[in-house]
């Protein structure tokens, strides 16, 4: 099992950029799969990035490809996603997510895929 900590969320401008953190904690994290889901009000959850266990395979949405990146450090137990250009769209609570693998480089773009979720972090992105 893991639990999942989000952070780096707050208020920016468009065009403006933002680093979310997501810290994990529990022994087999480096065989978990990761993602990004997010939720803007009113909306349903929404995939936005994942990345398989060992970082080779990662996958974004369409509408943020070339602004967003996701990584990961299994030393640090960490998953990041760096946001950049961001729009006034992309307002939204983000969610860390995680599932188990059997260290497959699967990514799974569904949330309810997702069996670990953090708290979530509100990005605001002003106009």
């Amino acid at each position: 099992q893991v639990q999942l900590e989000e952070s780096g969320g707050g208020l920016v401008q468009a065009g403006g950029s933002l680093r979310l953190s997501c810290a994990a904690s529990g022994r087999t994290f480096g065989s978990y799969a990761m993602g990004w889901i997010r939720q803007a009000p009113g909306k349903e959850r929404e995939f936005v990035a994942g990345i398989s266990w060992s970082g080779t395979t990662t996958k974004l949405v369409d509408s943020v490809k070339g602004r967003f990146t996701i990584a990961r450090d299994n030393g640090k137990k960490t998953v990041s996603l760096h946001m950049m250009s961001l729009e006034r769209e992309d307002t939204a609570v983000y969610y860390c997510a995680g599932r188990r693998t059997d260290y497959s480089d699967t990514v799974y773009i569904l949330p309810w895929e997702y069996a670990y979720w953090g708290q979530g972090t509100q990005v605001t992105v002003s106009t």
